[in-house]
């Protein structure tokens, strides 16, 4: 059997996915929950307060009008930091196949959201970095191309999963004859036909 490369083509897209992916998702969960306030400024102890930045990131979840009171709550006080955690995940590259469809999962949720957003001309803040972001065409194609890269990250783990590690080393073919046969206390070598 030959053996793979070290690097092939899905391995380089799921290097690039979780690089670019696991930063993106980082810094805006780093930036939803710890970056300064800007709507504060005058109120210098208000600039880096947790629970405001939160609370204005609930503002934005809630303009998109897709979700009760208690799930605006609930998604802006979880959100910056699952985003931040998944990074983490995926920079390092621990249980691929674990984090990389709920990854996926999630940059497609806001592709659908933001999408919906732009489609109903809805003119608000975007809310991924909490940076005022309108949401415009764009913002589409970004959120479409990360999207399709969370896609093909996931895919290509699974697919990598299910093939031999390429420095790992060989296993014996199917055909071969054992080293020792089960049970019947004789090796391959000493078996007759």
């Amino acid at each position: 059997m030959m053996q793979s490369s070290p690097l092939n083509f899905r391995r380089a897209v799921i290097w690039i996915g979780r690089l670019v992916l696991g930063s993106i998702f980082i810094y805006a969960g780093y930036a939803k929950a710890f970056l300064p306030n800007a709507h504060f400024w005058p109120f210098f102890i208000l600039k880096f307060s947790l629970s405001m930045n939160v609370a204005n990131f609930a503002y934005q979840v809630e303009a998109f009008k897709l979700l009760p009171p208690w799930g605006v709550q609930f998604v802006a006080h979880t959100l910056p930091f699952t985003e931040i955690a998944l990074g983490m995940l995926m920079l390092i590259g621990w249980r691929l196949r674990i984090w990389a469809p709920i990854l996926t999962a999630i940059m497609l949720g806001f592709f659908v959201v933001v999408l919906r957003a732009y489609l109903l001309h809805m003119d608000i803040n975007c809310g991924c970095f909490a940076t005022p972001q309108p949401i415009n065409l764009q913002k589409i194609l970004e959120d479409a191309a990360l999207s399709a890269l969370a896609v093909l990250t996931t895919v290509f783990v699974f697919q990598e999963s299910r093939q031999p590690h390429p420095w790992s080393s060989p296993t014996s073919s199917p055909t071969s004859t054992p080293a020792y046969a089960s049970g019947t206390g004789v090796t391959g070598a000493d078996s007759k036909p």
